[in-house]
């Protein structure tokens, strides 16, 4: 803050310095010219002296127009910077001329198809979706993690006194109350389980997540996800029930 106050008064300093060399200047240039009118005079005075007249008239209007044009400049660079509204807001097409807002509109969609065209083609980023596939642009491990706060939602809406999600607990765990109410397999392994072995992957595997590792746990969110929303469209309809009664 106090370099730009620095600058700030190093740059009206020498600004006030030119203009002061200006004025002298003009000044000495002026009584030269004026003195030497004089000398040049037939009767070398200031009487009746046509060119002394015509120097000091000449530096007059000189000096009113110098005044005249830093005082419009002043004004209308003042008039122009109350235009400007303190507070922000978007710039529209009505605040352009049309051709400039054409101009702009063409440049960024010309930047946009070239950062498009930039994107690298065909290469597979451990821990990213392929290009060309459903997952293409998906952080797995990101993706994954982000079901979580989808079924706990889910699981406070059936069971209303569900305990609150703590950082890095078990989904089997912090889940255990639905195991009742999710199907199983022929193994005897629910969803959770296998959303619960996903979910340790991608919080705790130094690798990234393979894809089929992926499906495996976003195949078992849904199914938890399916299970909690059955058993609440069938809350649902028990109190519509009861109430109808």
């Amino acid at each position: 803050m106090s370099s730009i106050k620095l600058k700030r008064t190093l740059s009206q300093a020498v600004y006030l310095f030119l203009v002061l060399i200006t004025v002298v200047a003009s000044g000495l240039s002026c009584a030269a010219i004026i003195s030497q009118a004089v000398r040049t005079a037939d009767n070398r005075s200031w009487v009746n002296n046509f060119n002394a007249l015509t120097v000091g008239a000449a530096y007059i209007l000189v000096l009113i127009a110098s005044l005249f044009l830093c005082i419009q400049r002043r004004i209308a660079v003042r008039l122009k910077l109350q235009r400007i509204s303190k507070t922000y807001r978007t710039v529209g097409a009505e605040d352009l001329p049309k051709s400039v807002h054409q101009y702009v509109t063409q440049e960024y969609v010309r930047a946009c198809l070239i950062s498009h065209e930039s994107l690298p083609k065909d290469i597979v980023h451990e821990g990213w979706g392929r290009p060309g596939t459903k997952y293409s642009g998906i952080y797995i491990r990101r993706a994954l993690l982000n079901t979580i706060s989808r079924i706990d939602t889910l699981a406070h809406t059936v069971i209303p006194m569900h305990p609150k999600l703590k950082p890095n607990t078990r989904m089997l765990l912090h889940f255990r109350f639905l195991v009742p109410l999710l199907s199983k397999d022929q193994d005897g392994m629910s969803p959770l389980h296998y959303y619960d072995s996903a979910i340790q992957l991608a919080r705790n595997a130094d690798r990234e997540l393979t894809e089929e590792e992926f499906e495996l746990g976003m195949h078992a969110a849904k199914e938890i996800e399916k299970g909690l929303e059955e058993c609440r469209l069938e809350m649902s309809q028990d109190s519509i029930g009861d109430s109808v009664l």
